[in-house]
């Protein structure tokens, strides 16, 4: 098998799998023009210009958000969410009354039977759910986010749009299958096949997915599965994208899973035997089924950070009111240190999350490379978001413990500590765990040195092949070395928060020699310093959501003033920075080498 001559990465010592593993996913990434202000972070030289003045939704598309945000909160007062969760069940009703105000179709064009509404205000969608009801978050999000709607709107042909997309839009419940039971973030090892009819019309499915959400519901299908390669020598086999209709003879809906939290999540687990797809059902092309994946979930992750995001300010709200009127040894709880610390991390974190998902919506909808920014925004919301439910939860005390039922019958006010914490613990985990994100982050920080110096620092050449590749990557490395020494940039009006700005500058040099550093000392063997490569994505992740905060709070000073604002931003870069700082610190410990000795230890004694 051949690595891709862009890659530094060592295959030597790899297994076949391994190997199919990293041409699968090589082979499935898009290479875009210009660089996103998250590569400029990573690069040392943030191109303030790409996010500064920050990008503000006009005021004719906040009033149609805010139209379907009234229609929306209608329907959602009546609505129980702790019975949903209770029951494991979301009420006919209530998805009927979900498909009467357009909320399967939000982003849908008009055309089609959907709203038409623009990515910024399905964001604000999901803040408004993830605030409220988790199951409902994911039965529309995997719907629109993942399934059938969002890919067809990339990739779809007009026939595909115009056979599917109105019928999702009228509420036909879509989901996404890839997940196997033997494979998860690893698409080379799946199993479910495609195969042509003689006739060479249509492909017979076969297979079984598992974990798709929606799927107990759904009335249509995202399917990935493998074809054939159309070269014979070919060891890998291609993955393909088909829409397949639920109902078609040979699937079979296996079982439906159930979790610790979402309790009402429609998840299946589905077996495919025979199906037969047309060919005309196929997105994008043979062959190409990974590539509309990845590039779907790159939008669809946007939506989990809001959801985070909505679900982040309701707990604050919930921890700030009872800080405030809880009374322990003479004061109100909020009045000690270790409360008021708490409550001043959630709020900036959650303003900071709104930060990030404003901007990253923003970009979607300029169909700007996103697939940096949502990641980062996905892996910082959803671990900020675990902290401040979990933060709340400590808060609340053992009123966060107990359930809205049992607060409810002792004259309590019910509050959701307890459902909050339980549905947030998978958004670490689904549309990418954080160790996934961390490793595909990395990979796409480091996409500009692999493109310059692969055969520099690739030890497992010939010094003459390594010599002979030195002017190239000069080119690259003495504008980029010089960039990163430089200790001074223009940094653009932020009002209130220049200092605050320059030490973002200041700090994304630090990253992007630590990454030079990295790639020097490890070479070839980098992509198994998994800890090191965590520790400047978190980095860089923070960066991100300090310079998104600064830019959201400058352009709020200007437009809608508070005392909040300058205070909150503040708070919010001292523990980016910090956390920035430390984590450069030293960004290869001799503990990473002791405990993956003493993981290794503990499996060997596994049978």
């Amino acid at each position: 098998m051949k690595t891709p001559d862009n890659s530094i990465i060592d295959t030597s010592k790899m297994s076949t799998g391994q190997r199919a593993a990293l041409e699968t996913a090589e082979a499935a990434r898009e290479t875009v023009s210009g660089r996103s202000f998250a590569a400029t972070l990573f690069l040392g030289r943030p191109d303030f210009g790409k996010i500064v003045p920050f990008p503000a939704q006009s005021l004719e598309d906040h009033d149609q958000g805010d139209a379907f945000l009234k229609h929306l909160d209608e329907v959602l007062a009546g609505v129980d969410p702790d019975a949903i969760d209770r029951e494991g069940e979301i009420p006919d009703g209530v998805i009927e009354a979900l498909a009467g105000i357009g909320a399967f179709g939000i982003k849908i064009p008009r055309r089609y039977g959907g709203l038409g509404l623009s990515q910024t205000n399905y964001s604000r969608t999901a803040m408004r759910l993830g605030s409220f009801c988790g199951n409902l978050t994911a039965l529309l999000s995997a719907h629109q986010s993942i399934g059938v709607p969002q890919p067809l709107m990339m990739f779809g042909t007009a026939g595909q749009k115009e056979s599917f997309l109105p019928r999702c839009a009228a509420g036909e419940i879509s989901a996404f299958a890839l997940t196997e039971p033997d494979v998860g973030s690893d698409p080379a090892r799946m199993h479910t096949t495609a195969t042509p009819t003689e006739d060479g019309q249509a492909f017979l499915i076969n297979g079984e997915k598992l974990w798709c959400t929606n799927g107990t519901k759904a009335g249509l299908l995202v399917v990935m599965a493998r074809t054939p390669a159309p070269d014979k020598d070919s060891a890998r086999a291609p993955i393909t994208a088909f829409i397949v209709e639920a109902n078609s003879p040979g699937v079979e809906i296996v079982r439906r899973c159930r979790f610790m939290g979402l309790r009402a999540l429609y998840n299946a687990v589905i077996h495919f035997h025979d199906v037969r797809v047309p060919r005309e059902n196929i997105i994008l092309g043979e062959g190409k089924g990974l590539r509309v994946a990845l590039s779907t979930l790159n939008i669809g992750r946007i939506t989990l950070p809001a959801a985070c995001a909505g679900a982040a300010r309701r707990c604050l709200d919930i921890a700030t009111r009872w800080a405030a009127k809880r009374e322990q040894w003479g004061a109100r709880i909020g009045d000690h240190a270790a409360i008021a610390g708490k409550l001043a991390r959630m709020s900036a974190h959650t303003f900071a999350m709104e930060s990030l998902v404003y901007y990253v919506s923003s970009l979607a909808e300029k169909k700007a490379d996103v697939r940096l920014e949502a990641a980062l925004a996905k892996l910082w919301g959803t671990e900020r978001a675990w902290e401040i439910v979990n933060d709340t939860m400590q808060i609340r005390g053992g009123r966060g413990y107990e359930t809205t039922d049992s607060l409810k019958a002792r004259g309590e006010d019910p509050e959701p500590v307890e459902r909050f914490l339980r549905d947030a613990r998978i958004n670490t985990i689904f549309e990418g765990s954080s160790e996934i994100m961390r490793l595909f982050i990395a990979r796409e920080a480091l996409d500009p040195h692999l493109q310059a110096g692969a055969p520099l620092l690739d030890t497992r050449l010939p010094l003459k092949k390594r010599l002979a590749a030195l002017p190239a990557a000069m080119k690259f490395y003495m504008p980029h070395l010089l960039g990163i020494l430089w200790p001074f940039q223009r940094i653009p009006n932020v009002g209130p928060f220049r200092r605050e700005a320059r030490m973002v500058a200041k700090l994304s040099r630090k990253l992007a020699r630590a990454m030079i550093v990295a790639l020097a000392r490890f070479g070839p063997k980098l992509d198994r310093q998994q800890l090191v490569l965590a520790r400047l994505v978190d980095a860089g992740a923070e960066l991100l959501a300090a310079t998104a905060s600064i830019a959201r709070g400058q352009h709020l000073c200007e437009t809608h003033p508070s005392d909040e604002i300058i205070p909150t931003v503040r708070h919010l870069c001292q523990l980016a920075l910090q956390r920035t700082q430390e984590l450069l610190r030293d960004t290869s410990p001799a503990s990473d080498h002791d405990g993956y000795k003493l993981a290794q230890g503990l499996m060997s004694g596994v049978s």
